[in-house]
């Protein structure tokens, strides 16, 4: 069982034996989903509808909840899924960037949100900011559920922030190390024999 300091600053206990310590804990993260998503009602209060676009496949779990959320605060939202690969079965980011699913709808003129789990390069969102403003949406803005700035590569403008966390290797409520871990309720550092096995 690994042993941490969330956020917060409460003790949290891992259940996973492979989690050396917990940084974001399922309260913390359901309380700033909740903060986010009032702050992103309020912003877009003017527009008919947004258009969230989930980047596969560790952001889904934010997606949900965020969406949710949204509703809750009386914003009507509409979802589109894409998924790029620039990681593969490494612990960084190639920066190489291949687009495995693309929009399913044409974006022009549409407000959209990319909901991003992670921030850490910056290189694949950069990418995909580009992209997406290629595709003629009348605004392209970012929420991301945690950024490691230490870990930045190239300047993004995220405009939604839920957590800064240190430049460490972490997995839970969406992230992966070869497709595991993504079931997590919270955000834990990955003990390094985990992933220095192979």
């Amino acid at each position: 069982m690994g042993e941490g300091t969330g956020a917060s600053g409460r003790t949290v206990v891992a259940d996973d034996a492979d989690i050396e310590r917990v940084v974001v804990s399922d309260e913390e993260i359901s309380a700033k989903i909740d903060e986010l998503a009032r702050q992103v009602a309020a912003d877009y209060a003017d527009v008919d509808s947004v258009l969230l676009v989930c980047v596969l496949k560790g952001a889904v779990m934010f997606m949900a909840d965020f969406a949710r959320a949204l509703g809750r605060h009386g914003r009507p939202v509409e979802l589109e899924f894409m998924a790029v690969s620039s990681y593969g079965q490494r612990t960084t980011s190639s920066g190489v960037v291949r687009i495995l699913k693309d929009l399913d709808r044409d974006i022009a003129g549409r407000h959209v949100l990319v909901v991003e789990d992670i921030v850490d390069s910056g290189l694949t969102l950069n990418w995909l900011l580009k992209y997406l403003a290629s595709r003629s949406a009348a605004t392209v803005e970012v929420v991301a559920l945690v950024r490691k700035p230490e870990a930045v590569k190239v300047d993004v403008k995220v405009r939604y922030i839920g957590f800064d966390i240190a430049n460490e290797f972490v997995v839970g409520y969406g992230l992966d190390y070869a497709e595991r871990y993504r079931e997590l309720p919270y955000i834990g550092v990955l003990r390094p024999a985990v992933y220095s096995r192979g």
